[in-house]
């Protein structure tokens, strides 16, 4: 593949990225927000989240299982959702390079 390919194929994923989600928000804006509806919107990522996680963590193991609740931990505790995550990547990291 040339340069001149990748940058197309890079351009072309960038366009198409930007129409989906502000094809999103047209239609969103277009129906009425219900209680019911807010309520599954603001859900909606934490159950992606799990929906990635779990089938993850089920099948890398022990290292997996310890970093995801360690970052669990420190989004409880701190509320921030990045050094949760560089928790969990560092502890993963860290325990796949011991074990």
């Amino acid at each position: 593949m040339h340069d001149a390919d990748a940058f197309l194929a890079i351009s072309a994923m960038a366009v198409l990225t930007y129409a989906t989600r502000a094809g999103g928000f047209l239609l969103m804006s277009m129906v009425p927000l219900s209680p019911r509806l807010e309520a599954f919107l603001r859900h909606l990522s934490g159950s992606v989240l799990i929906a990635i996680i779990v089938p993850a963590a089920v099948t890398s193991g022990a290292a997996a299982i310890l970093a995801i609740l360690a970052a669990v931990l420190v989004m409880r505790r701190t509320r921030n959702a990045l050094l949760a995550m560089a928790v969990g990547i560092g502890l993963a990291a860290l325990l796949r390079a011991w074990v």
